[in-house]
C-alpha cells in the first residue's frame, strides 16, 4: 500500500452532509482532493454521515457505505435518533474514481429509530462483510430507548442477513469500530453517555469481548467517531478521533501495540488534516496506482 484515501463529512451546513475526500502519504499529511462533494446523496434524507469506506478482498471493489442523515435539514437530533432512516446509503467503485449511483438498503430493525456510523470487517471464515451500526431501540423491558449496536451480513451490500443485536451496555453506545491486529479483534466504541472511547479486544467477532486499558482514552472527552490504521512502517496503528466537542476535527494517537501499549496523543506540529474539517469518517489504504490515479484526476 502507498498512501490513504479519507472519505469524510465536514459538518452541519449546506452540502456539509455529502462526500469528500482527502489524499495522504503517510496517513497523517492530508491533501483535500475537492473543494465541494465528490459524491451526494439524492436518496433519503438527501444527505449522508459517518461514511466508511471498505475493499472487497477478492475482487478489490471499494465500496462507501454512510447514515442516511442530514441534520441541516433542520428536523433536530431528537427526530434523528427516534424517528429517523433505517437505510444505509451504499455507493461502489472498481477504480475510486468513477462511482455507481448511491443506493438506499434498509438494515434497521423495524424498533430502530436510526441506523447511524454504518462501518465494516470482512470476515474471511464466512467469506462475507460483517456490517455493525448503532440504532435507538426500545426493547422489551426497556423503560426508555436506547443506543445499541447491531449487525448482518452481506457478500455484495445489497443483500443482507437478518439484523441482529451485537453490542449491549448499560449506557447508550453508538461509534463502533474494529480494527485486527495479532490475531485479535480490537473493538473501540463510543460511550454515548460519557462522550468518551471504551476499547475491548476478542479472538473472534462474535466472541465475548474483554476491556482494553488505556488512560489517554479514559481521559479524553467528548470525542466520538474513531477509526485506526495502520501506518506506513506496518507496526505503528494510528487512532483517530472526532473532537466533536470543540469542533476541531480529528485528533491523532499513535501506538505499536492495541492490547498493551497506551495511546500517544500528537502533537500539533506532527499532523495536518488539511483546509476542510473532517468530520466522522473512514480510511482507506490505497496501492500507488490508485494513489496515482487520484492524484491525477483530482489535479494534485
Amino acid at each position: 500500500m502507498a498512501g490513504y484515501l479519507f472519505v469524510h463529512f465536514t459538518g452541519e451546513h449546506k452540502d456539509g452532509e455529502q462526500i469528500y475526500l482527502a489524499l495522504s502519504r503517510d496517513g497523517l499529511h492530508w491533501q483535500d482532493l475537492s473543494e465541494t462533494p465528490v459524491l451526494k446523496s439524492s436518496v433519503g434524507m438527501q444527505g449522508v454521515r459517518d461514511p466508511f469506506p471498505v475493499r472487497d478482498p477478492n475482487t478489490g471493489r471499494v465500496y462507501i457505505i454512510a447514515t442516511d442523515l442530514r441534520i441541516e435539514a433542520g428536523l433536530g437530533w431528537g427526530a434523528a435518533q427516534f424517528d429517523g432512516s433505517r437505510d444505509l446509503v451504499v455507493w461502489e467503485s472498481d477504480d475510486l474514481i468513477h462511482w455507481s449511483k448511491e443506493r438506499a438498503i434498509t438494515v434497521g430493525i423495524p424498533e430502530a429509530g436510526c441506523v447511524w456510523a454504518p462501518e465494516a470487517v470482512y470476515d474471511s471464515e464466512k467469506e462475507a462483510f460483517f456490517v455493525f451500526f448503532a440504532s435507538m431501540v426500545k426493547s422489551e423491558g426497556d423503560e426508555h430507548a436506547k443506543q445499541r449496536i447491531y449487525a448482518a451480513y452481506t457478500k455484495d451490500f445489497r443483500e443482507f442477513t437478518p439484523t441482529f443485536r451485537y453490542i449491549e451496555r448499560d449506557n447508550h453506545v453508538i461509534d463502533t469500530t474494529i480494527l485486527r491486529s495479532g490475531g485479535k479483534y480490537y473493538r473501540i466504541s463510543k460511550d454515548e453517555t460519557t462522550k468518551r472511547l471504551i476499547m475491548e479486544s476478542s479472538d473472534t467477532l462474535l466472541g465475548e469481548f474483554e476491556p482494553v486499558q488505556s488512560a489517554v482514552l479514559e481521559n479524553l472527552a467528548w470525542v466520538e467517531g474513531p477509526e485506526g490504521y495502520l501506518l506506513p512502517d506496518g507496526k505503528t496503528w494510528c487512532l483517530v478521533a472526532d473532537q466533536f466537542g470543540s469542533g476541531k476535527g480529528y485528533l491523532p494517537m499513535t501506538t505499536p501495540d492495541l492490547g498493551t501499549v497506551d495511546f500517544t496523543v500528537l502533537q500539533p506540529e506532527e499532523y495536518d488534516l488539511g483546509r476542510l474539517k473532517k468530520r466522522h469518517g473512514g480510511i482507506l489504504s490505497i496501492t500507488e496506482e490508485e494513489y496515482g490515479r487520484l492524484a491525477a484526476h483530482f489535479g494534485k
